[in-house]
């Protein structure tokens, strides 16, 4: 079966007259904006080409704009610039997948356990409603929906405790882990991942620091397994006739 072309979420806004710095830059970061939501809710594939002229005529900007925007996710490791070859969506290495794993453990066991002691009861009732909406896209199998908040959950806990550096930083690495995940996930259970969501916030409602640490450690051990790092070769063979069936 053929996979759809994938698409870019567009965001469009009225045009202006006069030249406005801030519009442009209000345009570069709703091009890498677009891009990234894409790439987490999987339209966008690893290695897809990112034409500049293209995404030029989506957003109706200039391709200076454009480039500006691809530079920019270039920075964050979403994409790869590469001359004559021009932009692609990144194609994580094993080894990168399995840093990027590793610097969310390190920094979402100390954000978890602040949270622990930190978040209002407003916050874990906010959380609660977050909980509600993955759940009901997992129900609905909403599968673009369920996996963008299912990465935003980890974001929405670092904005809470008011430091936009440290949620800009799990923003980035959940990006990349979406990514990742395009290209090892194996059959990890969204429902698990909803389900263990619940727990962390059960322990944070209890202020019980230690618990909410194991528990996100857990989290991110058991969808670091379902990823396979360890790729058998395959059998050409097998591979060939299975196309042909």
């Amino acid at each position: 079966m053929s996979r759809p072309a994938p698409t870019l979420q567009v965001i469009r806004s009225p045009r202006t007259r006069a030249v406005d710095p801030a519009a442009g830059s209000n345009a570069t970061q709703r091009i890498a904006d677009s891009i990234t939501t894409a790439i987490v809710e999987r339209r966008l594939m690893p290695g897809t080409k990112l034409a500049e002229q293209k995404i030029a005529d989506v957003f109706k900007v200039s391709r200076t704009l454009v480039r500006q925007a691809l530079m920019q996710l270039s920075r964050d490791k979403l994409i790869t610039l590469e001359p004559a070859r021009g932009a692609r969506v990144a194609q994580p290495s094993i080894e990168e997948a399995r840093q990027v794993f590793e610097a969310r453990n390190l920094l979402e066991a100390a954000m978890i356990k602040r949270a622990a002691t930190e978040l209002t009861p407003a916050q874990i009732a906010e959380l609660r409603a977050h909980l509600k909406a993955e759940s009901d896209a997992v129900r609905r199998t909403d599968v673009p929906g369920r996996t963008r908040l299912l990465a935003d959950f980890h974001v929405v806990i670092a904005r809470m405790l008011g430091n936009e550096v440290l949620a800009d930083m799990v923003g980035d690495l959940v990006s990349r882990s979406s990514l990742i995940a395009l290209m090892y996930q194996s059959a990890h259970s969204a429902e698990h991942s909803a389900e263990e969501h619940v727990a962390i916030v059960d322990a944070l409602e209890a202020r019980d620091a230690r618990a909410a640490v194991k528990l996100m450690e857990a989290h991110l051990h058991h969808v670091e397994r379902n990823l396979q790092l360890d790729p058998r070769l395959p059998d050409l063979e097998s591979v060939l006739l299975r196309e042909g069936r």
